[in-house]
């Protein structure tokens, strides 16, 4: 869940949904981002977590009401087969190569800002 001060914000300025059935807003939604399950250091936790997450896998059964033309995200790297199955990552909607490399040039950016001379 999100913490108070982001839903306070969002309340005020935007548009939040919180809903822990993603059925629900599979057939609204403009883009489809999920992240890994496991993170570095958390390998001891691994079996749990996918029990745990496993009813949240991006794959082409949770898709099959997705509107036309979504985007798929994640912010790599991804568990194939874990959180997201080939067939989604690696379909026509998927931009994560895109999401990774917008990521590499807004980071040079930020490393050229942070370390030209003053």
């Amino acid at each position: 869940q999100p913490s108070k001060d982001i839903i306070s914000c969002i309340k005020n300025k935007g548009l939040l949904k919180i809903d822990t059935n993603p059925l629900r807003f599979i057939p609204e939604a403009d883009v489809i981002y999920t992240d890994t399950w496991i993170s570095m250091g958390e390998e001891k936790e691994a079996e749990i977590r996918k029990k745990i997450f496993q009813p949240y896998q991006v794959n082409k059964k949770l898709l099959t009401d997705a509107k036309g033309g979504f985007l798929f995200m994640h912010c790599l790297p991804a568990h194939r087969g874990w959180e997201v199955t080939d067939d989604v990552i690696d379909s026509e909607n998927s931009v994560v190569f895109q999401q990774a490399e917008n990521r590499l040039h807004s980071q040079k950016a930020l490393l050229h800002f942070l370390y030209k001379p003053l």
